[in-house]
């Protein structure tokens, strides 16, 4: 068995296991909700799902659109943002990581290692996030978009070198992409995609970008999935916004596969940019304003 027989068998039988887990958590969340509570996604929660995964499919990123759709709509609150990011894009993603980790060229041994690091990145930082005050949450969602924006900045602007032709690091480059992806995978549960870091750093240690794909998407759907499952034992996430990014992200993904050859990125990448800046100033801007306070499991 190779090793990305062994990548796939593992991912496929991480998202049955978060499935079950969280159809126990809808369940048991349905027995103590009332009789009113809207059970089912409503229409802008599927349709947030669907533009915000065919846009992730094109390596643009799901998770500033997202939130910065959340926060216009006003749902869900600000300290579930990260975990219904996490839970709802978990699926969509897996999606994504089992197409391209096979049919893009990159090094086996180096990608199931650095897929690992990622792991071991949003394990922890799962672990803290989901005990953060509403501020805390705030504050570090904030930061780490407009960090997020600044890499893409440097790959909007072409300032560095597109990247190189090589499928396989260099020991001393593989090192730092083992640290750097670690990190990644925590601030995934912060809810900040890892896609635009990814590509500007494999970029900058001469990998060609487009091994970034499997490395992201693969390290994407292994953090969502065990820290998404995490979130959902606490109950740190809005239900149905997340069932709309997962029903609706599904065939989103599907779409962009086919379509992504035919579409103007780079005018797409500057749009997702603004809305990105605009996701981070709103969320600093809250998280500076407020107090302190305690955040109460939903």
């Amino acid at each position: 068995m190779t090793i990305l027989q062994v990548l796939t068998g593992t991912l496929a039988a991480c998202g049955l296991a978060f499935i079950v887990r969280v159809a126990k958590s809808v369940i048991a969340l349905r027995r103590h909700a009332s009789e009113t509570a809207p059970r089912t996604p409503a229409p802008r929660h599927l349709a947030i799902g669907f533009v915000t995964n065919f846009l992730d499919t094109l390596g643009i990123g799901s998770f500033a659109t997202t939130t910065a759709t959340f926060r216009l709509i006003g749902e869900p609150a600000d300290e579930l943002i990260p975990g219904t990011l996490i839970a709802g894009h978990a699926l969509p993603v897996l999606a994504q990581a089992l197409i391209f980790i096979n049919v893009v060229s990159v090094d086996p041994t180096q990608l199931g290692l650095l897929i690992a690091a990622a792991i071991a990145g949003g394990w922890l930082g799962a672990g803290i996030v989901s005990s953060l005050s509403r501020r805390s949450v705030q504050l570090g969602m904030g930061a780490a978009l407009l960090t997020a924006a600044v890499f893409m900045v440097v790959g909007l602007s072409e300032v560095f070198p597109a990247g190189g032709t090589a499928v396989r690091f260099e020991p001393s480059a593989f090192v730092v992409a083992l640290a750097l992806n670690f990190v990644l995978g925590a601030l995934l549960t912060l809810g900040v995609g890892n896609y635009a870091p990814s590509l500007v750093a494999f970029a900058l240690l001469g990998i060609d970008p487009r091994a970034a794909f499997p490395v992201m998407m693969g390290s994407g759907a292994f953090v969502a999935l065990v820290a998404g499952a995490r979130f959902v034992g606490r109950g740190r996430f809005h239900l149905r916004s997340a069932l709309g990014l997962t029903l609706g992200g599904i065939p989103g993904v599907v779409v962009a596969v086919w379509l992504v050859t035919s579409l103007p990125l780079l005018a797409l990448r500057w749009l997702v940019l603004v809305v990105v800046v605009y996701a981070g100033a709103t969320l600093l801007r809250a998280g500076l304003g407020r107090p302190l306070t305690a955040v109460r499991p939903t």
